[in-house]
């Protein structure tokens, strides 16, 4: 695919968010609309939005990549993904919206009656928030790279430019038009090239993938090195290269000896047929059986780490602001109890397809291993298959596809940080509510912007599954304890949320800096759930239970009411995003 076509795929989807989302512009009247589009949303409309902002660069980039180069293991990540709406379901979703709250600090506000509770919650859905935002900027720039050949930077200041314009212009009432049609998008933008590319693989007689050993070569191939990389050769490699290795011009043969070899940006290298794949040192890719079977992964002690990022996934998904602000703007709870049903098959029918495009990719674009760059398997796997103008029609789709799963989640996370700034942080000091949220998104994307272009680049469902350890740390048994427990004190929620989001958050920023390779130490913090959400539960229930003098005077009444059917008048009343400004008011 040429860059142009690339830059026009690009543009047309950035132009089409904005003018869907002038759709929720003419709509936005009132400060509740930008808030939570004045709880309106029908159950399969916000079922649709919710599918457009959850299914994030790790679902539409990311899987595939991991697929590609861990195998079978990697499967957890859509089946987690999607089963966390099932506990969603079954314990959150209506209690959740009975509580007439709109932000998770909301929530810990008035069902534990403590405004230090309602600040540490904000912390953490800030922190939360951050960390998702971070791998959505860091694939929006390997997007516009890979397509268009652009720097790394242009990627994340186009995804925020067009969520400013949405964000600012008509707040959740807009960004629910826009997410609802990106889903629909990507879905579409994954499933027809699939079906090309199955039909192309059928029709060259399914070839399999390598189960003797590592992938190779299997003609000779001339792999570009987009952006600077350290691969690792296992065995002496007769291979021609024009640029510069090792920190040397090269222009001709090159043998690389066992070890460790520095390829520079714009070198290419060709190899021979039959050649073993050298891998990033980024990567420890797994080859064989151990690529097809569960529990065989590189780690020191996979079933720790399996069973860790099933806990993180699973509950995880509760803690994520910008899915549970959706659930505000159902109009009670039976609608967001039948909007968890829609998403669970929405989900389930588009995690169908990154498997298959990690899985061929290992076929067809093997070499993706050497640079590192897996992540880019779904964008680069038509244009391979498919010759001509149709591959070109293919890759500009998914292209398409992708830079809408940027936007969508992106716009839902912003929301989500900018109402919790705007009342918690700037609200305090700009009187109109509607200024103080502009504001505030302004910020919620900021941070993120800087982090993406000055930090290390890492797996996009690595961080993302990161974001969800620090979820299911923090907010997970806040919600459950606050939700089922009434004897849940603010004491024990506070000291719970600092322990579990505390060192679910250190174990994060570990990884990203440290990242450890031996021993226990690499496992415990690359997927810290399976001790930091036990000592979250722990610390709440064990704290409360020490401090029963503390329970919130008007617990019976706020368990009442998050557990009575709508059927039953209690002359329940949602909360008004406009009241902390009108109560400031002399």
């Amino acid at each position: 695919m040429s860059p142009t076509i690339g830059l026009i795929a690009i543009l047309v989807t950035s132009v089409a968010t904005i003018l869907v989302g002038i759709v929720g512009i003419r709509a936005a009247r009132t400060t509740s609309d930008f808030y939570v589009a004045s709880r309106t949303v029908t159950p399969w409309w916000n079922a649709s939005a919710i599918g457009g902002e959850y299914l994030s660069a790790a679902s539409f980039l990311g899987v595939a990549g991991l697929v590609l180069a861990y195998g079978a293991d990697m499967l957890w990540f859509p089946v987690g993904y999607t089963a966390g709406y099932l506990v969603l379901l079954v314990l959150v979703a209506a209690p959740l919206r009975r509580s007439g709250a709109y932000t998770l600090p909301d929530f810990a506000e008035a069902r534990l009656e403590s405004l230090t509770a309602r600040r540490t919650a904000s912390v953490l859905v800030v922190t939360i928030g951050w960390l998702y935002l971070l791998p959505q900027f860091q694939a929006a720039g390997l997007t516009v790279r890979t397509v268009t050949g652009a720097p790394q930077w242009v990627g994340p200041v186009l995804v925020a430019a067009v969520v400013l314009v949405g964000v600012l212009s008509g707040g959740m009432r807009s960004i629910t038009f826009v997410q609802a049609f990106q889903y629909w998008l990507k879905l579409t933008a994954l499933a027809v090239p699939a079906i090309f590319i199955v039909l192309v693989w059928q029709s060259q007689g399914t070839p399999t993938i390598n189960q003797e050993g590592p992938p190779i070569f299997v003609a000779d191939t001339a792999v570009e090195i987009a952006t600077g990389v350290s691969v690792e050769v296992q065995e002496p490699l007769e291979v021609r290269a024009d640029g510069r290795v090792n920190g040397t011009q090269v222009d001709g043969t090159l043998t690389l000896e066992p070890g460790s070899h520095e390829l520079s940006r714009g070198t290419e290298i060709t190899f021979p047929a039959g050649a073993r794949i050298p891998h990033a040192d980024s990567l420890t890719p797994l080859a064989g059986e151990d690529w097809l079977l569960p529990l065989r992964s590189a780690s020191e002690h996979p079933l720790y780490s399996t069973y860790s990022l099933i806990l993180a996934l699973f509950f995880g998904t509760m803690g994520l602001p910008h899915v549970l602000v959706r659930f505000y703007t159902n109009p009670d709870g039976r609608a967001a109890r039948r909007t968890t049903v829609a998403v669970l098959g929405l989900l389930g029918i588009f995690y169908l397809l990154p498997t298959i495009y990690g899985a061929l990719g290992r076929i067809y674009t093997p070499e993706l291993l050497l640079t590192g760059r897996t992540d880019a398997v779904v964008l680069l796997l038509p244009g391979q298959l498919i010759d001509g103008a149709p591959g070109d029609a293919l890759s500009a789709l998914v292209t398409a596809g992708a830079f809408a799963a940027f936007l969508s989640t992106s716009s839902g996370l912003t929301i989500s940080v900018a109402g919790v700034l705007s009342q918690d942080l700037i609200g305090r000091r700009v009187r109109n509510p509607v200024r103080a949220f502009r504001l505030s998104a302004a910020l919620a994307l900021t941070v993120p912007i800087t982090l993406a272009l000055f930090s290390p680049s890492l797996g996009i469902a690595d961080v993302v599954g990161l974001a969800f350890a620090v979820a299911a740390s923090s907010f997970c048994p806040l919600l459950l304890l606050g939700i089922w427990w009434p004897r849940l004190t603010d004491a024990g929620a506070i000291a719970g949320l600092v322990t579990g989001g505390g060192l679910s958050t250190l174990a994060v920023l570990g990884t990203i800096l440290w990242s450890p390779q031996e021993g226990w130490w690499g496992p415990l913090l690359a997927q810290p759930a399976a001790w930091t959400m036990p000592l979250a539960f722990l610390m709440m229930v064990g704290v409360s239970l020490a401090t029963p003098r503390r329970i919130a005077s008007g617990v019976t009444r706020t368990m009442i009411r998050l557990h009575t059917p709508e059927s039953v008048d209690l002359n329940r009343g949602d909360w008004d995003p406009e009241d902390r400004w009108k109560a400031r008011k002399p």
